[in-house]
């Protein structure tokens, strides 16, 4: 069995296209004639209400284009060039964005966590490490802590409870800490938790979440969502001089509104959840391959054979190595079909018995 004619990938849930609910509310946008510029139209402001209703709170909304300046930005208005931002050494901050953070804050430093701890092999922060990194050192000559960074869901596809959110926001309040929660996965963490989205974020002591879109259907955009209005203050200004203000704004938010409407945003996630069960039973048992832990949101992350990586590669599939820490993600999407998750297992399959 070779991959279908109509090919799904496993490498990232970017690779996915639109769905048809962001794509109307974009094409509706379209058709709707002359709109003011740079975030005054009806659109963005429809949208913007829309997510705090969601939250159940009166927070501030920005969008920008990509994760990356979501995150960078919002911790750059959360610390000044002499602060530190806590987080694990999977971070997306930390490896993935190149340097962005530090450069938006003007030089904030990104304080690791050790690598060796169970849950920080499951990319996971701990509140006994925020603990011990925000007293290890209290001099002038070491940036003084000031925020602490985790992502829902991780990088390593595994999901923060309530209760792991709760205890890590209390133990960044106890150091005077804010908290930044990056949630590029977001939506597939909450259809995993089946919690109320205000329960993992602001009620649980969030300050501040980069709520991803576009990992779910969305053709582009992320929102900035301040549940501490006071963090946003010239935020607006800040999104401008990084290149992030959108003439044309309508077009990044309009198409929240398919993602929102009747819970798409969680119906998405949900299908993409379960297409990464339906890959992890049809594989963890194969022999030659090591699941590092069951799936908890949209990825199943693997250890294989070299042997088998490289014919994989050969038929035409694609997936990441270099995230897993000598592993495999196979991400699923919103799109992802049954069909795609059988056709690469019976691959998976197929080659790890010949190299048996």
């Amino acid at each position: 069995m070779h991959p279908p004619e109509l090919r799904q990938h496993f490498a990232s849930d970017n690779y996915a296209g639109i769905c048809p609910e962001a794509l109307h509310w974009l094409l509706q946008a379209n058709a709707s004639g002359h709109q003011p510029a740079y975030g005054d139209d009806g659109w963005t402001h429809r949208v913007s209400d829309r997510l705090r209703d969601l939250f159940q709170t009166d927070c501030d909304v920005y969008f920008v284009f990509n994760g990356t300046a979501a995150n960078s930005l919002a911790l750059a208005a959360m610390c000044q060039s002499y602060h530190a931002v806590i987080c694990t050494p999977v971070a997306h901050i930390e490896t993935d964005e190149c340097g962005c953070p530090e450069f938006f804050s003007g030089g904030s430093k990104l304080l690791i966590t050790e690598a060796e701890s169970a849950q920080a092999r499951r990319g996971k922060l701990t509140p006994e490490a925020i603990d011990f990194l925000a007293t290890k050192r209290s001099d002038i000559h070491s940036p003084k802590p000031k925020v602490v960074s985790i992502t829902q869901a991780t990088e390593l596809g595994t999901v923060y409870s309530v209760e792991e959110v709760c205890a890590i926001a209390a133990m960044a309040k106890r150091h005077h800490l804010k908290l930044h929660m990056d949630g590029a996965r977001f939506a597939n963490a909450v259809a995993t938790l089946g919690c109320h989205p205000s329960d993992i974020t602001w009620r649980a002591g969030v300050d501040v979440l980069c709520f991803g879109g576009t990992k779910n259907g969305l053709p582009v955009g992320e929102a900035v969502v301040f549940f501490d209005r006071e963090l946003s203050a010239d935020f607006a200004w800040r999104v401008k001089q990084a290149g992030q203000l959108a003439s044309k704004m309508r077009f990044i938010s309009a198409p929240w509104l398919g993602m929102l409407e009747n819970d798409n945003w969680l119906r998405h996630a949900r299908h993409a959840n379960a297409m990464a069960q339906r890959l992890y039973a049809a594989i963890h048992e194969v022999p030659g391959v090591r699941v590092m832990h069951p799936p908890e949101a949209n990825a199943v992350f693997a250890h294989l054979p070299r042997a088998v990586i490289d014919i994989l590669h050969g038929q035409g599939w694609r997936f990441y190595e270099f995230i897993a820490d000598g592993g495999c993600r196979l991400m699923c999407a919103w799109d992802t079909t049954p069909e795609s998750v059988d056709a690469f297992a019976a691959d998976l399959t197929a080659a790890c018995t010949a190299q048996a």
